[in-house]
């Protein structure tokens, strides 16, 4: 795989080419004294009632208002000209305004869907035309035609931005419609360049084109004996199917090996210490213990991957770093994402991790599990899988099972009607949702992909080989079908557009381990042991523990970067590693007893999805909270509730779903009652 220096030298050039001149763009051309006089117009033209709602909007007007839009008079007179006072006229402005964006939304939506497909879906080759195409943003020029046509200043004119406190504040006291208001106002709050824009397109594509053919030939993988261990067709995917492989190893004989194997396989990954020519290769043989290459019997010379892994995360962050300057009010990607995204502050979350990663409580779990597997504990125990119900079963068995159940994306495309009712749906409710869903075959490990317009389907992506949908497979698909009733509940079903969607992606991370919980349930397959209850909440916390790491690792990688924004390659490879390392000494060392692993930094979403990963945990959190709530219910009636709520902030529509704010505690406190049960 060629090296993306050259990508990464040219991202800033240009970046530094052009600050100049787009510093001097953002300088604030509206001043003070128009404000206060167009303000003051306004007052007396509709009455102090306005004043609150006509100061916001003027303020946030002159952050965006440049020269080119106009002269100061031009700004007062558009100002007096369209203001719409609170009234039957602006309900009816904001209906319109919601039937446009829904059709722009839904069918730029449509057309990056289907400038995807080759690259999602399991079509063949994916060739140079086929990545052009994938990384061009339809809607990348959107936003500056909304200002330089005024649609954009028309919006937040009429409909202004609240911060994430006031959303957390009066927001327990508004109404739908003003909720949806508020959201009409979350739409116009930067004004980026449409370059920009298509740039980070760009990148995040060839991202996800480097990740999504990131495969292992496991079935090459040899000792020191040349003896193999997997099948010889048997390629797998980083991160996702090689944590998964050793995580389906558990409790099978001979397995210790094997799951050691590929956990030498990532720290190769992570360290670039992977020989180029075995990547998504099947040609050669290699032991990664002595990370040698062999073909036809004797060792050859190899190259090492050269940093392409932190090239792309490097590419990520210099991309939406250079947008930093168009957000006077989030400054930097990460407030970007936290608060504007997650609508959870970065420390907030911080301290509910830690929290939990922290808790006396790990270390008691932990040695539950080396009681279990009757030997200490490896660093890739972090995926231990035996509290599951699936643990006590034959996986060789459940595929035979789902194989013939699922033989093609036809036959799962069928059955999503009657997974439904069994989760408690109505036929009737059952067959709408899946009426808007569409199965594709997917190229990488899968993923969900939600409609923007309720004439569209939201759509699965499952990887079925020839052979039918393997167990593995069926487990993923089960998580994604959760994204997908998510996506199409909270759009099909919430009363205002602009409302439509959950809080955050945590929200449809919860919803779709939900499903993925359920997965044996829907086969009709029963879990054999008593206290299947608090094995649960003791898998639950374990898997929670896990991922709170590595989302800590994200995190903490973002901030090292904006410290360090002229980082090579080779400094920012480096630097996670440091990380990683330092996140696992102070958290994972002292339940593991091991000291300085790097496992934290395997996961893909780092390289292809920057700062995703604390949707995560905070997804395990909340579905523990919402499993709680939904016991002896039924799930069908409760989840459709909670998710009508539509998009309000997480802190309220977690207290309207289940009656408290996000918290750490439940879970905590259950694995503590389920440590009593299970030994």
């Amino acid at each position: 795989m060629k090296s993306n220096f050259f990508v990464f030298f040219l991202i800033v050039l240009l970046f530094n080419f052009c600050t100049k001149n787009e510093e001097k763009e953002m300088k604030k051309f509206i001043d003070k004294t128009t404000v206060n006089k167009t303000v003051k117009a306004l007052v007396e033209k509709y009455g102090e009632n306005e004043r609150e709602r006509i100061s916001r909007s003027i303020s946030q007007m002159a952050n965006f208002w440049k020269e080119e839009d106009g002269s100061k008079k031009e700004f007062f007179e558009f100002c007096l000209n369209n203001f719409v006072p609170t009234g039957e006229k602006l309900d009816q402005v904001f209906q319109r305004l919601s039937n446009y964006f829904e059709v722009i939304s839904g069918h730029f939506n449509k057309i990056s869907l289907e400038l995807n497909r080759q690259l999602h879906l399991d079509l063949g080759e994916i060739l140079p035309i086929d990545l052009m195409f994938a990384g061009y943003d339809p809607s990348a020029n959107l936003t500056n035609d909304f200002f330089k046509n005024k649609i954009a200043f028309y919006v937040i004119l009429n409909f202004p931005n609240y911060t994430l406190q006031e959303k957390n504040t009066l927001g327990e006291k508004w109404s739908r419609k003003e909720w949806a208001f508020a959201r009409m106002g979350d739409i116009f709050i930067s004004r980026v360049p449409s370059e920009y824009l298509q740039k980070i397109s760009e990148v995040s594509t060839k991202a996800y084109a480097y990740i999504s053919q990131y495969n292992i030939f496991v079935g090459n993988l040899v000792d020191d004996n040349f003896k193999t261990y997997f099948p010889k067709d048997k390629k797998l995917i980083s991160h996702w199917n090689l944590r998964d492989e050793i995580k389906s190893l558990y409790g099978k004989e001979n397995s210790l090996f094997k799951q050691k194997m590929i956990y030498e396989v990532m720290k190769h990954i992570i360290n670039q210490t992977i020989p180029e020519n075995v990547i998504n290769n099947p040609e050669f043989l290699w032991n990664p213990f002595k990370n040698k290459v062999y073909k036809e019997g004797k060792e050859i010379p190899f190259k090492s991957e050269p940093n392409t892994r932190y090239e792309y995360l490097l590419n990520n962050f210099q991309v939406r770093k250079a947008v930093d300057k168009f957000y006077p009010e989030y400054p930097t990607y990460i407030s970007r994402k936290f608060e504007l995204e997650f609508e959870i502050s970065q420390k907030e979350i911080e301290k509910l991790f830690v929290e939990l990663v922290s808790s006396p409580t790990v270390k008691k779990v932990g040695e539950l599990i080396r009681k279990r597997l009757n030997r200490e504990l490896e660093p890739f125990d972090i995926w231990y899988d035996g509290f599951k119900a699936r643990s006590l079963l034959d996986e060789a068995k459940l595929t035979e099972i789902t194989r013939a159940r699922y033989p093609n994306n036809t036959a799962f495309a069928q059955d999503l009607p009657n997974i439904l009712t069994k989760l408690g749906f109505s036929n009737e409710m059952a067959n709408f949702i899946a009426s808007k869903i569409e199965v594709d075959p997917a190229r990488g490990a899968g993923h969900a992909w939600g409609a923007q317009m309720r004439s569209e389907k939201a759509h699965l992506r499952t990887r079925i080989p020839p052979e039918g949908m393997d167990y593995k497979g069926y487990n993923i698909a089960m998580h994604e079908f959760g994204h997908n009733v998510e996506q199409t509940l909270t759009l099909q079903k919430v009363d205002y557009y602009m409302l439509n969607g959950v809080p955050n992606t945590a929200f449809t991370e919860a919803m779709a381990f939900i499903f993925q919980k359920r997965d044996l349930d829907i086969l009709g397959i029963k879990n054999p042991d008593p206290n299947a209850k608090y094995l649960a909440a003791l898998d639950n916390f374990w898997a929670t523990y896990e991922i709170m790491g590595v989302a800590l690792v994200d995190m903490y990688v973002w901030n090292w970067l904006y410290q360090n924004p002229n980082a090579t390659p080779e400094e920012l490879k480096q630097a996670v590693v440091s990380i990683a390392k330092d996140v696992w000494n102070k958290y994972y060392a002292p339940v593991f007893g091991k000291k300085d692993e790097p496992i934290l930094a395997i996961y893909s979403h780092m390289i292809d999805y920057p700062l995703y990963l604390p949707a995560y945990p905070l997804g395990h959190v909340i579905e523990f909270q919402i499993e709680k709530f939904v016991e002896n219910k039924n799930l069908a009636d409760e989840i459709y509730r909670m998710l009508i709520q539509g998009r309000l902030t997480p802190s309220i529509w977690m207290k309207n779903a289940v009656g408290s704010d996000i918290s750490v505690k439940p879970l905590i406190e259950a694995a503590e009652e389920s440590l009593k049960y299970v030994n």
